[in-house]
């Protein structure tokens, strides 16, 4: 078994079940070799305008020569080396930064002047914010009020220090209505457990009557809700006699359902608490669950949406696992239970059996807005052809194919349409330009951006961009990247319109070395550069939780077990930072797991996300199946839409790079010879 590469994921179906088995696909699907002549009802109907790539901004990245020597007073700074500071240094941006590290590294009350004074001198920047949620955190430690009120501001909103700061009230004796209101909605403010800081205030609202049962009980039932007995436990033990007792025996049932509970009172609490139980159960134990819920329905008095919501979890973890039952299951549940999420997981459980009007069905009890994604635009046009109705099927793949997502090109595939794209050139007047370049903030974020300090660098963009017209906006995204940092686009776009600022969010850096890589393991470069903005956005210095690294985001086993077998020199895991190194290493990879899995991209990708092991268990399961079916079935969440994800940046990049894209349809099958499509951007788009 080979290691597994990437921040290896969530082994989980919507994001956890693992190891269980699929039913088998009925037979009688077709596949993209066999299948019928599009019908004339399906002919091309050419429109639209070409997509042609704006032109580039011309930007000269920032050179600082003093950053080095920055670098090094922060170092020293931090680790109390720092006694005098270079004269010249004091002037520079990021100087401030060189205080706070100073200020920071060993907090006491003694030194509340100075920080202060610092917080008065840099009052409403983020170096200021910064010390100030540090500062806040140190007097909590060590107990000093005084010093902790004295530097509170109310924008502050971290949960922990809000109830550091009722703690702080506290202690000095400033306890009120208001106090006793900020306190009590902290308390309903969340059914999962608070920060430990929350604990002293809580002991202080009830010891002032301020934590009456009808609270209590409020957020016993939020705990329900979230399924938290832990929770739920300590709350109870803060009522008296009967009460504490219930209570207590609610938390056992969410933790284990047992049988005392069919004695309990006939309630709105007992039901919701008994069904949320159930439902827990469901998740583990569909078969148990479902055996279950007709006595405690019948003993407490269940409503349809106690009974639903049982029904739900014991529907959605049977299809989610592909169990047999499912569609059984999936008709139980009440109509006004069902989500979106159950209701994608309807269409999945009979794709997977290869039922296709149970799907079709399935995509027409969806609401509207659901209905009309793209993917289930695409879906239903795709049954309606196989079940004969090819006018349901142009119209469908026609409205899908105007959207340039994975489902989009699908679509426009089927119908031998260009690719619907309709790209944005950032539009900064002259003035703009000079206000954004000018930014202290801005300025400071890309000075820290380029040293490393990534978390200050995010605090001072986030101040930055705030006051930007979003003009500005983009006009920094576009600074940030022509100074190396990429992933700017995916946090400050959002919206249809900043969508098509396509240059800004697929960049396209170590152009040459992707291309000479590719041709090098005979892969297709648009695929290298989306893996790279589906793993890192072009962050060479990225690291995963499970310590994949660099560009391409791999483990430093896989890249030491790739570099032997293909000879490269091996410098361990700090390599992986190094660009050439992640793409020479993370395209030998790639071609690799395309040699392992039949040379189906659809399914190396699958398996560089999520490990060998589960791709080997979905290729069993449902042998044979569509490319597109079998994407959509794939039962980890994550996998299954970055898999789509991959392959539709795959088109996005191949228009980057050369200006047009091969066919997803045949790119998701591994043919590389097959005809190039142009992108247009649609008529009233």
């Amino acid at each position: 078994m080979l290691p597994r590469p990437l921040h290896i994921v969530l082994a989980a179906l919507l994001g956890t079940v693992a190891g269980t088995a699929c039913a088998q696909p009925a037979p009688g699907g077709l596949s993209q070799e066999q299948e019928p002549a599009t019908p004339p009802e399906l002919a091309p109907t050419p429109e639209g305008t070409p997509a042609a790539a704006p032109p580039e901004l011309d930007i000269e990245p920032l050179e600082d020569p003093a950053l080095p020597r920055i670098e090094r007073a922060l170092s020293d700074a931090a680790a109390g080396r720092m006694h005098a500071v270079p004269g010249d240094l004091a002037s520079h941006p990021l100087y401030p930064w060189v205080e706070h590290a100073a200020l920071v590294r060993d907090m006491t009350p003694a030194d509340e002047s100075r920080v202060l004074a610092f917080l008065q001198q840099y009052r409403g920047e983020a170096v200021a914010a910064e010390t100030r949620r540090l500062w806040l955190a140190a007097m909590a430690r060590h107990r000093a009020p005084a010093s902790f009120l004295r530097a509170w501001d109310d924008t502050v909103t971290d949960t922990a220090l809000r109830c550091a700061w009722l703690d702080a009230r506290a202690q000095q004796g400033q306890l009120g209505k208001d106090w006793t209101r900020e306190a009590q909605s902290i308390w309903t403010s969340s059914g999962r457990s608070l920060p430990d800081a929350c604990d002293p205030v809580f002991d202080s609202l009830a010891a002032q009557g301020g934590l009456p049962d009808a609270l209590r009980w409020q957020r016993l039932e939020m705990a329900a809700e979230k399924w938290e007995p832990g929770v739920m436990r300590s709350i109870a033990r803060g009522f008296a006699g009967a009460d504490r007792e219930l209570g207590e025996d609610y938390a056992a049932f969410i933790a284990a359902p047992h049988a005392r509970a069919l004695q309990w009172p006939r309630t709105d609490r007992s039901r919701l608490i008994a069904s949320h139980g159930l439902a827990r159960l469901g998740k583990e134990d569909p078969d148990r669950a479902e055996s279950m819920l007709p006595q405690y329905a019948q003993a407490l008095g269940f409503t349809e949406d106690d009974r639903g919501r049982v029904l739900f979890q014991v529907a959605l973890w049977t299809v989610a696992s592909y169990l047999p039952g499912g569609a059984e299951r999936l008709a139980r549940v009440p109509a006004s239970s069902y989500d979106d999420q159950l209701h994608e997981w309807r269409v999945r459980e009979a794709l997977s059996r290869s039922d296709w009007p149970a799907a079709l069905a399935a995509i027409r009890l969806m609401g509207p807005e659901q209905r009309n994604d793209s993917r289930y635009q695409y879906f239903e046009a795709r049954l309606a052809e196989l079940t004969g109705d090819p006018a349901t099927a142009q119209e469908k793949y026609r409205a899908a194919a105007r959207k340039p997502e994975f489902h989009g090109f699908l679509a426009a595939d089927r119908l031998d349409l260009p690719y619907a794209l309709c790209p944005r050139g950032v539009e900064a007047d002259e003035a703009t330009r000079r206000a954004v370049e000018a930014d202290p903030a801005l300025q400071r974020a890309l000075r820290l951006h380029r040293i490393g300090r990534h978390r200050w660098a995010v605090l001072e963009w986030s101040r930055a961009v705030e006051g930007f017209s979003d003009t500005g906006r983009h006009y920094a995204v576009a600074m940030a990247q022509a100074n190396g940092w990429f992933d700017r686009a995916v946090f400050a776009l959002r919206g249809e319109g900043e969508n098509r600022l396509y240059g800004l969010r697929f960049p396209l850096h170590h152009d040459e070395v992707i291309r000479r890589e590719a041709a090098r393991n005979d892969i297709d470069p648009a695929w290298a550069a989306a893996e790279i903005r589906a793993e890192s956005i072009f962050n060479p210095d990225a690291r995963s939780p499970a310590d994949a690294r660099g560009l391409m985001q791999v483990l430093p086993s896989t890249g030491a077990a790739v570099a032997r077998r293909i000879g490269y020199g091996w410098e361990g895991g700090q390599s992986l930072y190094d660009p050439e190194t992640s793409i020479v290493l993370g395209t030998a990879y790639l071609r690799q797991m395309l040699d392992e899995t039949g040379g189906k991209p659809y399914f190396a990708i699958a398996g560089y996300n999520a490990g060998p092991a589960p791709l080997a268990r979905w290729r069993s399961q449902r042998p044979g199946m569509d490319a597109d079916f079998w994407i959509e079935t794939i039962s980890y969440k994550e996998t299954r839409e970055y898999v789509a994800r991959v392959l539709a940046f795959s088109v996005i990049y191949d228009w980057r790079l050369d200006g047009d894209a091969l066919r997803l349809t045949d790119r998701m099958e591994g043919r590389t010879d097959g005809p190039r499509k142009e992108f247009r951007c649609p008529a009233g788009s």
